[in-house]
């Protein structure tokens, strides 16, 4: 594993210079009829201030290589392994490494098998994929990848794609497995089943049901069945002006062994406006995100890429027993190659309207090179009544082709 890790990085940054000599960048990607070779490195420092644990700092390295094979006779196939190496400083609590003194960075230093599936494409419009694979859903809200983490959160899977009308799309899974981004496996009986319609000028339509049994007794409790609606689109206002929004419902009980016995809600409401002026882009959203409580258990979201939700401070990976009510606001620029944004959070509970904290999230990102880009990113989270205080700061660099 090591040598074909670095043996795909030097293979990378030879390709880099070729790029930089005038070669086209799809010298690499078109294989013919030998397939394609896929390669992402990424490069993140990340540091960690928290109340009450020593300072986190976390220099890493994520290298991810793959190979797609071409179609034949409709089928093809796809192997992906991925490894994760501190570089520099490693005082950090992975939640592997035992060093629970510091603060936590969730990226553990693994090499694993990340993709292994094989896809089928007999019928028209529908798509059979058997295997490792990555699935993720609308805004990943419910089934994503958690593709913020070095290691990403993948799925022993049968996934079903079909388009059987104009506008409509039927996905549908069973997972048997999860691969977590701690490279940590949980077995799994969870069918999924997800349709969305975009005939509907107005919004895009979509319905859902999720079933999520985990197999051991220990993740039981976390065990859950959703039912949901969304509605998203936008409308121009003017040549410049555009509205847009998003309406979410969803409702939750407990499935197959989970030990509690409730009813829970989830909703989320969203407006914003769009304005674009002289190469400036910029949009200003007002939302609301809630989760109900029942008997102190709360809607969760056990598959969701849950960094992009509710802070990026990592405050509520988990809603807490009373509920969640999540009132934010942001505020987004770009022009050409360089996008900024700014979100605020006021965080409390559903049941009795409890305070939890506040928090500030700023971003801002740069694209060199359609295969090379630079991330710098804030968080602070302020507490009232929930967790500690904590700052985090990233700077990141992806190469991928």
């Amino acid at each position: 594993m090591r040598r074909l890790i670095l043996f795909a990085l030097g293979w990378g940054l030879a390709w880099a210079g070729s790029v930089r000599a005038g070669v086209p960048a799809d010298t690499i990607r078109a294989q013919g009829t030998w397939g394609q070779v896929r390669l992402d490195a990424r490069y993140r420092y990340e540091l960690v201030d928290e109340t009450g644990k020593e300072t986190a700092r976390a220099s890493t390295l994520r290298l991810r290589v793959g190979y797609g094979t071409p179609a034949f006779e409709g089928f093809r196939a796809y192997a992906e392994v991925e490894g994760l190496k501190a570089v520099g400083a490693d005082r950090y609590n992975s939640l592997r490494n035992g060093r629970t003194q510091y603060a936590t960075v969730a990226d553990p230093e693994k090499a694993e098998l990340n993709q292994l599936w094989l896809e089928a494409n007999l019928i028209p419009r529908t798509r059979l994929r058997v295997g490792r694979q990555r699935i993720t859903y609308d805004n990943h809200r419910f089934i994503g990848n958690v593709g913020w983490r070095q290691l990403e959160q993948t799925y022993d899977a049968v996934a079903l794609t079909s388009r059987p009308l104009p506008g409509l799309t039927i996905d549908g899974a069973y997972l048997w497995r999860v691969q977590n981004v701690l490279s940590q496996r949980q077995r799994l009986a969870a069918p999924l089943l997800h349709l969305a319609y975009t005939g509907w000028r107005v919004a895009r339509v979509v319905a859902y049901g999720y079933w999520i049994g985990y197999e051991e007794a220990a993740s039981a409790a976390r065990s859950v069945q959703t039912y949901g609606i969304r509605l998203e689109g936008s409308r121009p206002l003017t040549d410049r002006l555009a509205l847009r929004y998003t309406g979410e419902y969803a409702y939750q009980m407990d499935y197959r062994d989970n030990p509690n016995d409730f009813a829970v809600q989830y909703a989320h409401g969203l407006l914003g406006l769009t304005v674009r002026q002289q190469g400036w882009v910029v949009s200003a959203t007002g939302a609301l995100e809630l989760f109900t409580s029942d008997d102190g258990v709360a809607f969760s979201t056990p598959l969701a890429t849950l960094h992009a939700f509710q802070g990026w401070a990592d405050r509520f990976l988990s809603t807490p027993p009373q509920g969640l009510r999540d009132l934010y606001v942001s505020l987004s620029v770009r022009r050409g190659r360089v996008q900024a944004t700014g979100v605020y959070h006021d965080f409390a509970s559903d049941d009795g309207d409890v305070a939890y904290g506040r928090e500030l999230d700023l971003v801002a990102g740069y694209v060199l090179t359609p295969n090379l880009s630079l991330l710098v990113k804030y968080a602070a989270y302020e507490a009232r009544a929930w967790s500690v205080d904590v700052q985090k700061y990233w700077l990141m660099m992806t190469f991928s082709f």
